[in-house]
């Protein structure tokens, strides 16, 4: 029985790139680039979980969803036990984000936890902050957009 040529000359191959790679490769420390010092940088400098220009975009945007897509008069009335819950959790190389969480009440007197996150650039066409949320309870998408009590919307 003569043996593969091509097949032994592959395998050896293979066996030798597999010996090498990982010398040649760089550790994940190296790689990171901050999001401050890449070509299009970022600066970091987004508003804070209690800052009031932050909550009146959270309502004002709940207000318009309720209204455009659920016929709904609901409208979030007032925030309490604001705090935050991640800072940049993915690494410094990621758009810099803070994830938050808060208990909202609503027009009907109901209180609901709301998860909410502001992003560097991620607003009106990348010219300011935005804000992404999620009110537990009221992901009425058929999809759950945010999948089941907002997991999505939260680090």
């Amino acid at each position: 029985m003569r043996p593969n040529l091509p097949l032994a000359v592959l395998a050896l191959g293979l066996f030798t790139a597999s010996s090498v790679l990982p010398a040649l490769a760089r550790s994940g420390r190296e790689e990171i680039s901050p999001a401050e010092e890449q070509t299009f940088p970022y600066d970091a400098d987004i508003p804070g979980c209690q800052d009031t220009g932050v909550l009146e975009k959270v309502s004002t945007q709940f207000a318009e969803k309720e209204a455009k897509f659920w016929n709904s008069s609901l409208t979030i009335v007032s925030y309490e036990r604001i705090e935050r819950t991640a800072w940049r959790p993915y690494g410094v190389d990621f758009i810099p984000r803070r994830y938050c969480s808060a208990l909202a009440t609503t027009s009907d007197g109901v209180r609901r936890k709301v998860d909410y996150s502001v992003r560097e650039s991620l607003g009106i066409i990348g010219s300011t902050w935005g804000v992404d949320f999620c009110v537990h309870g009221l992901d009425r998408n058929n999809a759950y957009a945010y999948a089941t009590a907002c997991r999505m919307a939260r680090p």
